[in-house]
C-alpha cells in the first residue's frame, strides 16, 4: 500500500517515543495487509485494529493499536499516489489528535 503523511503527521511522529514508533510500525504491517484485502475482495479490517470513520469529520478513519499505556491512535484518509490507491497518513498520538483530526 503507497501512502503519504501531513505535516503534522511528521511533527507527531517525530514527539512520539521510540517504543510507541515501533509499536505504530508494526499495526501498519496489519494495516497494509488488511488494506490490500479491505480494496481487493471488501474484507473487514482486524478487530484489533479497530478502523472506523471519525465522528464529524467526514472522509477520515482512525486506526488504534493501543488503548493504554500510551493510547496509540493514528487518523488517516483513503486518497491516491502515482495513479494508485493510498493512505494519507493525516494525524498519530493519543486522543488529543482528535481535536483536529
Amino acid at each position: 500500500m503507497k501512502y503519504q503523511r501531513t505535516d503534522s503527521f511528521a511533527a507527531d511522529y517525530r514527539r512520539l517515543p521510540q517504543a510507541e514508533r515501533e509499536r505504530f510500525q508494526k499495526a501498519v504491517a496489519g494495516f497494509n495487509d488488511a488494506s490490500d484485502a479491505y480494496g481487493e475482495h471488501h474484507q473487514p479490517f482486524p478487530k484489533a485494529l479497530r478502523v472506523k470513520p471519525v465522528q464529524g469529520a467526514p472522509g477520515i478513519f482512525e486506526m488504534t493499536w493501543s488503548f493504554s499505556g500510551p493510547d496509540g491512535r493514528a487518523t488517516f484518509e483513503w486518497s491516491q499516489a502515482e495513479s494508485e490507491p493510498a493512505v494519507l497518513w493525516r494525524r498519530i498520538g493519543g486522543h488529543e489528535i482528535f481535536k483536529n483530526p
